[in-house]
């Protein structure tokens, strides 16, 4: 059976990767290679409507999806299309039904949608119709050629009938809107992107999800509305407490997520608490590059001076073993940090397992060799968001089979100190 994808026209690289996870995590075989990034328009083969559904049900760059009864460049050859593939229209001759028109780049007045609906009579549909939840919408997708500032098009180049299937969920970016959020920060991701993140990651009920640069949760979030178990961590243990109200728990009970909380905890993940043969299902994160302030770890600038130095005592008790102690912390190369989120993810993911992070690269001089190769995962995904003069690209590695090995080679990518200069010179 065919269908007919409209994709929102936000963030097109990323369509076919959220797709490909998302059939991956149904078991649905489906070939997408035909997508066009400037369109928001795919057709797609699948067994049935169901599998349709699934496919697209959960996705946040897709607006709906239709099973497709015919095509053409004209209204007459999209007649003639629909009546050549002889479709059984008999379920349809007595429920209750209504026509409906997505256009892109143009659009028809009101008596010519009219005009056009009438033209379908030969369908024989002779229920009623019902304009507020009919039994079935049967919509006319338009693609007018983009004229660039010039008198829009008169005619579409391509039309296409379909019945509607389902919607996706870009409702959940209402949802889950940061400015509707009881608890936020300078650095905490947007819903839509962390949503994507997560469903490319393969997240999903019962799976174990970990950010070890949670912040405020917006990840922890993102994976536990579907059904994850989230765990989290961060270097700034004052960032997870919150204040006040204003805490991750209450983002977690705001949205009624808050028996998919399993915890947060203040640590540096380079020298993880977690026990040896802990393993998770995915690692989701947007690491800090060092654009507020430079990379820090856990450790002394110079051990040396510190070896012998008496412990700090606050009221009799030593100062490290109190709640709000700030432990101090030393330099962290960015490259560093890539290398020890790969081996950690090597060391922790499942197999099949996948790891998502975000990674910043300016857009004047990124070559591939910028990406982190690790020889334990597969690199499966590299989306791009584009601002001005530099990018974030969320990277998406899966794990290998225990004991099969890939090609690997060094981080050789921009130093945390490079990439901070060029952004506040504006990429001069």
């Amino acid at each position: 059976m065919q269908f007919l994808i409209l994709f929102a026209q936000a963030h097109p690289t990323f369509r076919i990767c959220e797709l490909q996870a998302l059939a991956e995590l149904h078991g649905i075989e489906v070939d997408l290679t035909n997508h066009q990034e400037e369109l928001p328009f795919m057709v797609v083969q699948l067994k049935n409507c169901d599998e349709a559904r699934k496919l697209v049900e959960r996705s946040i760059l897709t607006r709906a999806i239709y099973e497709l009864y015919g095509t053409g460049s004209t209204i007459e050859s999209l007649h003639a299309d629909i009546q050549q593939k002889a479709h059984n229209w008999e379920p349809y001759r007595t429920c209750s039904f209504k026509f409906d028109f997505e256009s892109y780049n143009g659009s028809r007045s009101r008596d010519q949608q009219l005009k056009l609906i009438e033209s379908f009579g030969y369908l024989n549909l002779n229920g009623p119709i019902r304009m507020k939840n009919p039994d079935e919408v049967f919509t006319v997708l338009e693609d007018y050629e983009e004229t660039h500032g010039r008198k829009p098009a008169e005619f579409p180049r391509q039309i296409w009938l379909g019945r509607y299937i389902c919607d996706g969920s870009r409702h959940l970016m209402d949802d889950y809107d940061l400015k509707k959020r009881k608890y936020i920060g300078t650095t905490s991701f947007d819903a839509e992107l962390a949503l994507v993140s997560c469903n490319i990651a393969l997240v999903d009920s019962g799976k174990w999800m970990y950010d070890p640069f949670a912040g405020t949760g917006s990840f922890l979030v993102a994976a536990s509305h579907f059904g994850a178990l989230s765990v989290g961590s961060d270097i700034d243990p004052r960032m997870l407490r919150g204040k006040g109200d204003a805490t991750i728990e209450a983002n977690f009970k705001q949205y009624n997520l808050y028996k998919y909380f399993v915890d947060v905890i203040g640590m540096d993940f380079t020298h993880n608490a977690f026990r040896p043969d802990l393993k998770l299902d995915a690692i989701v994160c947007d690491p800090p590059y060092g654009v507020r302030e430079g990379l820090k770890v856990l450790g002394s600038k110079d051990p040396e001076k510190i070896k012998d130095k008496e412990p700090v005592k606050i009221d009799g008790v030593d100062a490290h073993l109190l709640r709000d102690y700030i432990f101090p912390k030393k330099p962290y190369q960015f490259n560093s940090l890539l290398d020890d989120l790969l081996q950690f993810g090597a060391d922790r993911l499942v197999e099949k397992g996948r790891l998502c992070f975000w990674m910043p690269t300016a857009n004047d001089d990124f070559v591939p060799n910028d990406i982190p190769l690790h020889p334990d995962l597969e690199l499966i995904g590299n989306c791009v968001q584009e601002f001005n003069k530099w990018s974030r690209r969320l990277l998406v590695y899966r794990r290998r089979k225990y004991g099969e090995k890939g090609d690997s080679y060094s981080v050789k990518g921009r130093s945390d100190e490079e990439f901070r200069d060029k952004y506040f010179r504006g990429f001069a």
